[in-house]
């Protein structure tokens, strides 16, 4: 017949494209590996005059080769990792968690920078007090490393479990200050009586009161739910602040300062009211501005000690107590003038040597002016406006409610203490004593800031990030 065909004659119609799903060869049906074989293909009339198909690295011609369930793999075979997770839809997937270490680099560098600047402050009258330049310098080291050590132990903690220990830390807080006021273990130093000595542990009792609060209205906080909106919320949180704020501040300006505006950022961010915050700005605004007076009435009544009061009239007139307490504020504003736009170079300080009393603790900002200029002061302003965006960052990304005011928390209390610092160098404010967060000189301050630290990377990692 004319269309008949004669066998091994090929076709003179083109074969028809075979579909993408091909049944399996042979060869795999049987189980064995098509490792090193070469197969038919099933398209009729592809074998070549040979009659074999010719095998190439990647995909066969025709499409020969099938993945697992029928499904063609577009560059050979074994199927790509993603290919697998697609032909199994039914595996679980684990998540992934957050880890903000870019937050950890900057506190890391921070701590760094601080030992540097801590050297180069107090090596003058480090090597005349204890004959070696480093003595601070190494002291501050040492305390650092292990805080850095607690920090990443704690932050891979669930932060949900430092909530059991929020009251009991809050108590304690109490008995360390009552301690301190009353008991021979308080040491006073420079007429402050801040410091506690247990056995050959000394530390400032008031570093504990400011986490132990940040996880204290934390808990309440978030048990109020929506009650926090109504006034007499406020009302309890400021029964639960007021009385250990007004145990530091008896010694402690500075810290009893922070403690209050800790208490004031963690309030605003969680209420919908704003007029009683409004009402204690302007209130905080009317105290600066007639400070002299209502400092005097404060001493008289009892509630200001007169080496406060006499601060307040330095900040007011600086060079009529040139002599007394306004000698260290003369001479930070010499330092800072003298650096000049990239200053003087590190080490070369001048004022270092003697005229700033105590470089390394309050006034090291100071000195930072002065060896690495307006340049070097602004760089380290804007490396903590980025360490505060970054704990925004995660306040708002937070699991729950505990975890975010954990963070503003602590968010408020670095942010308070670097503007009352450079404050009080600047001679804005009062000098309060206050520390420069993870450079000044202070081993109880930047071992409970690192734990605090711990607990916003504690809150970090339990971020979840999407599939």
């Amino acid at each position: 017949m004319a269309n008949e065909q004669k066998p091994g004659t090929p076709s003179k119609r083109p074969a028809k494209k075979p579909d993408n799903i091909r049944p399996m060869p042979k060869a795999r049906q049987n189980g064995s590996s098509p490792k090193g074989e070469r197969f038919r293909q099933h398209g009729g009339g592809q074998e070549g005059r040979q009659g074999k198909a010719q095998p190439s690295p990647g995909m066969r011609q025709g499409g020969g080769l099938t993945g697992a369930g029928g499904r063609q793999p577009e560059r050979g075979y074994p199927p790509k990792r993603e290919e697998r997770q697609v032909q199994a839809p039914n595996r679980k997937m684990r998540a992934r968690r957050f880890y903000d270490y870019c937050l950890l680099f900057l506190i890391i560098f921070l701590t760094l920078f601080g030992l540097v600047m801590i050297y180069s402050s107090s090596s003058y009258s480090a090597q005349l007090r204890y004959g070696d330049p480093g003595y601070f310098m190494k002291r501050q080291g040492y305390l650092a490393l292990g805080g850095i050590v607690i920090m990443l132990v704690v932050s891979k903690i669930n932060y949900h479990f430092f909530a059991r220990f929020a009251i009991l830390a809050y108590v304690l807080s109490y008995v360390l200050m009552l301690m301190v006021m009353f008991t021979p273990l308080g040491i006073a130093a420079n007429g402050k009586k801040r410091w506690l000595k247990l056995g050959p542990v000394q530390f400032q009792p008031t570093e504990l009161v400011k986490v132990a609060l940040i996880l204290l209205l934390a808990v309440v906080i978030t048990q109020m739910g929506a009650q926090i909106n109504r006034v007499k919320a406020l009302y309890w949180i400021a029964a639960i602040t007021l009385p250990i704020a007004g145990l530091v501040t008896k010694n402690n300006l500075s810290s009893g300062i922070i403690i209050v505006g800790i208490a004031f950022v963690m309030s605003f961010v969680a209420c919908k009211l704003n007029w009683p915050f409004l009402l204690c700005t302007a209130a905080a605004g009317v105290v600066i501005a007639f400070a002299g007076p209502i400092a005097t009435v404060l001493e008289k009544i009892g509630l200001m000690q007169p080496y406060q009061l006499m601060r307040i009239h330095v900040w007011l007139n600086p060079e009529a107590y040139r002599q007394e307490g306004g000698y260290q504020v003369l001479q930070g504003l010499y330092a800072i003038g003298s650096g000049g736009l990239m200053g003087k170079g590190l080490g070369e300080s001048i004022q270092k040597l003697g005229f700033v009393p105590e470089a390394q603790n309050d006034m090291v900002f100071s000195i930072i002016c002065e060896e690495l200029g307006i340049f070097g002061a602004v760089g380290i302003i804007f490396i903590f406006l980025f360490m505060v965006y970054r704990l925004m960052l995660i306040a708002s990304n937070a699991p729950d409610l505990f975890g975010a005011l954990l963070v503003v928390g602590v968010m408020g209390h670095i942010a308070i203490q670097v503007i009352l610092n450079i404050a009080v160098v600047t001679n804005t404010i009062p000098n309060t004593g206050i520390t420069l967060p993870f450079i000044s000189y202070g081993g109880t301050s930047v071992v409970f800031l690192l734990v605090e630290m711990g607990m916003v990377l504690s809150v970090s990692n339990q971020i979840k990030l999407q599939k």
